[in-house]
C-alpha cells in the first residue's frame, strides 16, 4: 500500500525520526530525498536513499522529518502545503508552537560550498575588478576538488580506491584508482553538497557501480552501489 502511495502524485506519504528508515529498508526510498534521526543519516543513505541534513526534507509526495520533535514542523508544513500559511499560522498561535529551520526542498539555486563556505552563487561568478573597472570571470572549485584516500566496505572485504576529482570550466571530472586499474567517472552529477557519479570495474568482477557522496570538511561519507546489490559503505579522507 506504501509503495504504491510513493508512486501516486496525488497522495502525500509523511514520516518521522525512525519511519524513514522503516520505509527505507523496505527499499521503499531508493533515489529519494529523505531525513531521519541523525543517528541513522548513514543507515539511511545505505538503502538507497538520498539522505539531507534537515529538519524538515519535501520530496514531493513524500515528506519526512529528522528526530521525534520535528513531528510537529513536519504537521503543520502539510498544513501550510495544503490549506496556505494563514491557516498554518492559526495552527502555530493555537499550539503555541513555531516551527524551526528551513524545510528543504530540491528547488532554487544550488549553493556552492567553497572552503568550507557555502554562498548562492553559479560555479561560475562574475566579479568586479575593483582597481581596473573590469568584468572577470572567476571559476570556484568545488568542496570534492582534491585527491582522496578512500575504502569501500563490501561484502567480499575492504576495498582501498584513490580519487582525484576536479572542476574543470564549472564541470566536475574524476577518476578512481584501484591498484593499477584506473576509471574515469561516468555522468558525475553535483546537487547541492551531494555528488553522484558511476563507474566501470573490473576488479575483483566486471561491475557498474553507482556512488553518492557527502563532504564534511575533509571527511567524505557516501555509499557504492551495484545494481541490486546491497549499498556499500563509502568513507574517505583528504589527501
Amino acid at each position: 500500500m506504501l509503495k504504491q502511495a510513493l508512486e501516486r502524485s496525488d497522495t502525500v506519504v509523511a514520516t518521522v525520526c525512525g519511519g524513514s528508515l522503516v520505509l527505507a529498508m523496505g527499499g521503499l526510498l531508493e533515489g529519494r530525498l529523505a531525513v531521519t534521526n541523525r543517528l541513522g543519516m548513514d543507515l539511511l543513505g545505505a538503502t538507497g536513499a538520498i539522505p539531507v541534513m534537515a529538519r524538515v526534507v519535501d520530496d514531493g509526495n513524500l515528506v519526512t522529518g529528522g528526530g521525534v520533535t520535528s513531528g510537529l514542523d513536519v504537521a503543520i508544513h502539510l498544513v501550510e502545503r495544503e490549506l496556505g500559511p494563514r491557516i498554518a499560522h492559526a495552527v502555530e498561535q493555537l499550539f503555541e508552537f513555531e516551527r524551526r529551520g528551513t524545510v528543504w526542498r530540491n528547488t532554487g539555486i544550488t549553493p556552492v560550498v567553497y572552503q568550507g563556505a557555502a554562498v548562492s552563487i553559479p560555479n561560475t561568478a562574475t566579479v568586479l575588478d575593483g582597481l581596473q573597472g573590469t568584468s572577470v570571470n572567476v571559476t570556484l572549485g568545488s568542496a570534492f576538488d582534491g585527491d582522496w584516500d578512500t575504502t569501500i566496505a563490501t561484502p567480499v572485504g575492504k576495498l582501498a580506491v584513490k580519487l582525484h576529482i576536479a572542476t574543470v570550466n564549472g564541470i566536475i571530472q574524476g577518476t578512481a584508482a584501484q591498484g593499477e586499474e584506473v576509471s574515469a567517472f561516468i555522468d558525475p552529477e553535483l546537487q547541492g553538497n551531494r555528488l553522484r557519479w558511476s563507474l566501470r570495474i573490473t576488479k575483483p568482477m566486471r561491475l557498474n557501480l553507482k556512488f553518492e557522496a557527502a563532504v564534511d570538511g575533509n571527511q567524505m561519507i557516501g555509499i557504492a552501489k551495484a545494481g541490486v546489490l546491497p549499498a556499500s559503505k563509502l568513507t574517505g579522507k583528504r589527501i
